[in-house]
């Protein structure tokens, strides 16, 4: 058996040994972690600080490590699944959809508009059922493997056209590999989804692989490169908008509402409720009833971004304000109202109101039980309340950990 770090060892170290013991280069570790390769020496050398938890459970990951405490070398294990979440039971099969690769498909070229109609059914699942990544999980190997083999098949308008559906089956399989224990898929899906429609020559959909690729690249720390990718995305709809469909205009705003986003996480309040205020108005524009199918960008959930932009500026009080103002119910996205109950719950957090947390990680789960676990915040919280549960609650916080997947 090979011998593990010396217990002093810093973690940058442990990362460095770690990596050279599966003989991954620095490059291909900085890929799946979304970071440069300079980044992975920088920490393994000591010269920037010890990464985040976030950052730390990628590292874990990547390197293949089950126990966190691998890295952090505290003498107590600290299972990665507690949070990060356990592979989801399909992954396997869509990563292998999505790895295939065959030159010369065999038989007759699927239909391109039978594809997009199964494309907008899956969308439809997705966002109407409370397990939507096992329908997902269901649909999406064979749905990749059609839309794959359309392209390489047809030529000319219909090839083109089978591109912005690929384009679309990429978008939608981000919604399923996000927040699983295979980060390059996510790297993978987005990049795919840009590239389809550029190759398309379609800005619309290029858009939407855009707008996929700025949340990977959020989350990775990487905030000048996501802001640019949205600006130019913008710059290349705002041409066609006055003649093109209200989803143009919808994407947009969904654009805008990402910059909000990614200058929240960086803490520039200004700059942060600028772009907020620009998408909102945009949802204002298009009315009540509109929805964008990808980004759910509409009125309501333009609202439960101001509560994730109190979240993310360390603004609970904000937060609150804007969560009372929203009727949770009017996000018509099962999955993206358990999301933002989980975020009203982290504004709770950041106030220790332990019993407010119970109550909507409560509820998150009964709206949408595969968004709480696999959402990354509200396993950390539910470790923290099982560490310190709400007075009678108790048992209540364990049962959740147990139903959501989290080990004791």
């Amino acid at each position: 058996m090979t011998p593990q770090p010396d217990a002093d060892f810093p973690i940058g170290r442990r990362i460095q040994r770690y990596r050279e013991r599966v003989g991954m280069s620095r490059p291909v570790l900085a890929g799946l972690v979304g970071r440069s390769a300079e980044w992975v020496k920088a920490v393994e050398t000591g010269r920037l600080q010890v990464p985040k938890l976030p950052m730390l459970l990628k590292l874990a990951q990547a390197l293949g490590l089950e126990d966190l405490a691998d890295l952090t070398g505290n003498g107590h294990a600290v299972s990665v699944e507690r949070f990060a979440g356990s592979r989801h039971a399909a992954l396997s099969a869509v990563q292998s959809a999505l790895t295939q690769y065959r030159m010369a498909p065999a038989g007759d070229p699927p239909s391109v508009p039978h594809l997009a109609h199964r494309l907008d059914q899956a969308w439809q699942v997705r966002h109407s059922s409370p397990d939507h990544r096992t329908q997902l999980g269901i649909l999406l190997p064979d749905l990749i493997r059609d839309a794959q083999a359309a392209v390489r098949l047809l030529r000319g308008v219909e090839r083109r056209n089978a591109r912005c559906v690929l384009s679309g089956v990429y978008q939608l399989a981000d919604f399923y590999v996000a927040y699983q224990p295979a980060p390059e898929l996510v790297w993978m899906v987005a990049d795919r989804a840009v590239t389809e429609g550029q190759e398309a020559d379609d800005p619309y959909v290029a858009a939407g692989g855009a707008w996929a690729m700025v949340q990977a690249l959020r989350d990775a720390g990487r905030w000048d490169e996501a802001l640019t990718l949205a600006h130019d995305a913008i710059r290349q709809l705002l041409p066609h908008l006055d003649s093109a469909p209200a989803d143009w205009r919808g994407m947009v705003g969904a654009l805008e509402a990402e910059i909000a986003y990614v200058h929240a996480r960086r803490g520039r309040h200004g700059e942060a409720w600028a772009h907020w205020e620009a998408a909102d108005q945009i949802a204002r524009i298009l009315g009540p009833e509109y929805r964008h199918v990808q980004s759910s960008f509409s009125c309501s959930v333009m609202s439960a971004h101001a509560v994730t932009l109190g979240v993310e500026l360390r603004r609970p009080a904000e937060a609150l304000r804007a969560a009372d103002a929203l009727d949770p119910t009017t996000i018509a996205s099962v999955p993206r109202r358990s999301r933002h109950l989980i975020e009203v719950a982290r504004a709770y957090q950041q106030r220790d109101e332990r019993h407010a947390v119970w109550a909507l990680l409560a509820a998150a789960e009964r709206t949408a039980t595969e968004t709480i676990r696999y959402n990354g915040f509200a396993r950390e919280m539910l470790v923290d309340l099982r560490r310190r549960p709400p007075t009678g609650h108790g048992d209540d916080v364990r049962a959740l950990c147990e139903r959501v997947g989290i080990p004791a």
